[in-house]
């Protein structure tokens, strides 16, 4: 089941902290597809890393290179997109990552979410370096209720803590044989 199997690219939609880049890693050797994180791309387009690039041009003009750069991402043969947290939830990058590829929402509790962030390097993430924990849960919740709207819009959702990196291979697969 190797790259002749999928010849769109799978977008991959979540929270942070929900494994976006680390499943998708995954995925793109399981289906020997080129993997491609776009705030990697994004770091390479700006020259600078995310936090700087928010730090100095601000949370509007991010979003706007994120779309560029979401859209520019080739569509005409299968890879593995790992998006950022709030690709989905601006412009109309949903949409377009829908009518553009199949995309899979990894969908984790507030708490889940939390516990795998307490433990990641939060200074990396503009928009939680400042807070406590009790704070940083209750983001979390505030932001996945505003954002869970745009993710359940994906094709797939699926719990990445009850399916194997095969079994959830398994399903894009199938999902896309049923077009």
């Amino acid at each position: 089941m190797g790259s002749s199997s999928i010849h769109l690219p799978i977008f991959v939609v979540g929270f942070m902290g929900s494994g976006k880049t680390t499943l998708g890693k995954k995925l793109s050797k399981l289906a020997n597809l080129p993997f491609i994180d776009l705030d990697q791309q994004i770091v390479d387009t700006s020259g600078m890393s995310i936090s700087d690039y928010f730090k100095q041009h601000g949370e509007e003009q991010f979003r706007l290179l994120e779309e560029e750069v979401l859209k520019s991402t080739p569509t005409h043969s299968g890879a593995i997109v790992s998006t950022g947290g709030g690709t989905p939830c601006f412009h109309d990058n949903m949409t377009w990552m829908n009518e553009h590829g199949l995309t899979l929402y990894l969908n984790l509790a507030p708490k889940v979410i939390f516990d795998r962030l307490l433990a990641s390097e939060r200074s990396s993430r503009p928009l939680l370096a400042s807070m406590d924990d009790d704070e940083l849960l209750s983001s979390i919740e505030d932001k996945l209720e505003n954002r869970s709207p745009f993710y359940e819009k994906a094709q797939i959702q699926i719990n990445p803590l009850r399916e194997t990196p095969q079994s959830i291979l398994d399903i894009l697969i199938k999902e896309i044989q049923s077009k």
